[in-house]
């Protein structure tokens, strides 16, 4: 980066960081301020700051890439989310008003006991807790990328300020830093967006580029086919999507913990469906970034391996002269798709449709030669290293960004992804602190201590989780495209808790014990299907969260209903 890159992005951070400092002033009144924040925020603050908590840097930086390698059908993921809002202004957020909750754990030991109560939270603790680490993970990418420094190292420094941020500020002080921080964001973007176009080469239009990432399949969006091995289709993203967002934004306290400190019921409503209307254009914005990049590739020759470090180790091996080889024939590939690819924007102008079917076929045929290259590169990037990663899809943005994007842009770009991550994890490990505290600490071992205690306790908490947060960062580096890990872990519990909490909205007369035996079975059975322990077993992992929701509820009343015919044989 040049010194102005330096200056943009030091002299914002610099400034987001004060401001929160600033509104810190006021948060330590009392433990439900500083774990929830007061009633004070207004419906924009809320959308900004839940969308911010959701939008973390895995999103900025892994997206494009998922739409790079994957097309855009991505975007179906988000299709239910609309439909969640709705139904959580609607049932949802009223009780937690009512209840004037801290975390939304505690409204189920109204409905069941405590045991069921600290049982989904410790649930939530560990998704959130793994979702924290791989948030972390994604900031250090950059930095490992551009800089040059030690991916694990410098986990460890960007980690200690994102525990530090946190930890200094509260609940209100990060909404209000969210805001700032989202706004910066959707500006960076935009402009991301919009450069990746103008960079495009004349003679290719914007309609052109679309036409070519089409023939790719890149804008591969609509799929009806209802297949449950299929990640991405009209019926996970509308059904899976549905019980996945309502189980994100009514039970996951890192999203819970964001609109509960509306000023008003109204506020907080206002704010989660404009995050409902807003959230699918935005990701569909971000993929369409992805699916530009890819066209412009087709022009801008890109490295047979986005990962640097790959690369690099791959040059200093007993494969180097292999590899060359390799790296040859994916230079006289990348000519010949070149030239493909401009037949076919030359066939598009012509508007001839034979001529554009014959330069289609002469395209995809290239498209492949040149993809199966660069899986030979990968297969003696494995052989040389068996933990190698050649899933490069999170580096193929920063890429672009580093190479082709005008001083000071790049500053602003890298300032996009760092305050994603600042954002997502201050609200994380917020949301872990509020559980672990109100759930776990207070509920279970000490209910009577002053608030100053409580804040202390807290900012422990805060350091601890945090530190958790970094060890498991350590660890990601290889785990494949991580918007797509992050929402896969997910899965695993967002079904099983959002099952008990239907059944303490909607059912009466169940016994908590039943409930809590449904909880943890139901949680064996998803870690088990999608670990395919099962033959014959395989599904999506969005279609996760209905299985699960679906078990829960299912048992609970069978157990229930066992409970009850057991007593009545006991009185008889």
């Amino acid at each position: 980066m040049q010194l102005l890159d330096w200056i943009v992005l030091c002299g914002t951070t610099l400034f987001i960081i004060i401001y929160g400092l600033w509104k810190n002033k006021k948060e330590e009144e009392d433990i439900t301020t500083y774990l929830r924040s007061g009633h004070t925020l207004s419906w924009f603050t809320i959308a900004l700051s839940v969308i911010s908590t959701q939008a973390s840097a895995v999103t900025f930086l892994s997206v494009p890439g998922q739409a790079y390698t994957d097309g855009m059908r991505f975007v179906l993921f988000y299709l239910g989310m609309p439909l969640a809002m709705v139904f959580i202004c609607v049932f949802i957020l009223p009780v937690y008003y009512r209840l004037n909750i801290v975390t939304a754990y505690q409204f189920l030991e109204t409905k069941f006991d405590a045991k069921v109560r600290v049982l989904v939270a410790l649930f939530f603790l560990i998704q959130r807790s793994l979702a924290a680490g791989i948030s972390l993970a994604a900031p250090s990418i950059v930095l490992s990328v551009i800089l040059g420094w030690n991916f694990y190292y410098t986990n460890i420094v960007v980690g200690s300020l994102v525990v530090l941020y946190t930890v200094l500020g509260g609940s209100d002080a990060i909404s209000q830093t969210q805001k700032l921080q989202m706004i910066i964001i959707l500006l960076g973007m935009v402009s991301a967006g919009c450069l990746v176009v103008y960079l495009l080469p004349k003679e290719v239009s914007f309609v052109e580029a679309l036409q070519v990432a089409g023939t790719s399949g890149k804008l591969n969006t609509i799929d009806w086919s209802f297949d449950w091995h299929n990640k991405y289709t009209i019926w996970s993203g509308l059904i899976g999507g549905f019980f996945l967002q309502m189980a994100y934004f009514g039970t996951d306290q890192s999203q819970v913990g964001r609109y509960l400190g509306g000023s008003t019921i109204t506020q907080s409503r206002m704010g989660l469906l404009f995050n409902g209307m807003f959230k699918l254009p935005m990701q569909f914005g971000i993929l369409l970034i992805g699916v530009l990049l890819f066209v412009f590739y087709q022009y801008e020759q890109p490295p047979i391996s986005f990962d640097k470090v790959e690369l690099q180790k791959i040059a200093k091996s007993d494969y180097a002269a292999d590899f060359a080889k390799v790296e040859n024939k994916y230079d006289n590939a990348f000519v010949e798709r070149k030239k493909a690819s401009q037949n076919l924007v030359e066939s598009f102008k012509k508007n001839d449709k034979k001529e554009i079917e014959k330069a289609e076929k002469i395209f995809l045929e290239k498209e492949q030669q040149f993809q199966n290259i660069k899986k030979e590169a990968n297969v003696i990037m494995k052989k040389n290293d068996k933990q190698a990663n050649t899933n490069d899809a999170n580096y193929i943005f920063l890429t672009f960004v580093t190479n082709h994007i005008p001083v000071g842009m790049v500053g602003l770009l890298i300032t996009v992804i760092l305050f994603a991550s600042m954002s997502t994890t201050a609200s994380e490990l917020n949301a872990l602190t509020s559980t672990g505290m109100v759930d776990m600490y207070k509920r279970l071992f000490w209910d009577n201590a002053s608030d100053k205690h409580y804040i202390l306790v807290s900012k422990i908490m805060t350091i601890l989780w945090g530190t958790l947060a970094i060890f498991i960062a350590q660890l990601s580096l290889h785990l494949g495209t991580l918007v797509e890990v992050v929402n896969m872990l997910g899965s695993w519990f967002y079904g099983t808790i959002l099952g008990v909490f239907l059944l303490a909205f909607f059912s009466k007369n169940l016994k908590s014990d039943a409930v809590f035996i449904a909880t943890i079975i139901t949680e064996i059975l998803i870690i088990l299907i999608d670990f395919d322990v099962f033959p014959y077993v395989d599904i999506a992992y969005l279609w996760l969260n209905v299985v699960g929701t679906f078990f829960v509820i299912v048992l609970s009343y069978l157990f229930n209903f066992i409970y009850l015919i057991v007593k009545k044989s006991r009185i008889s």
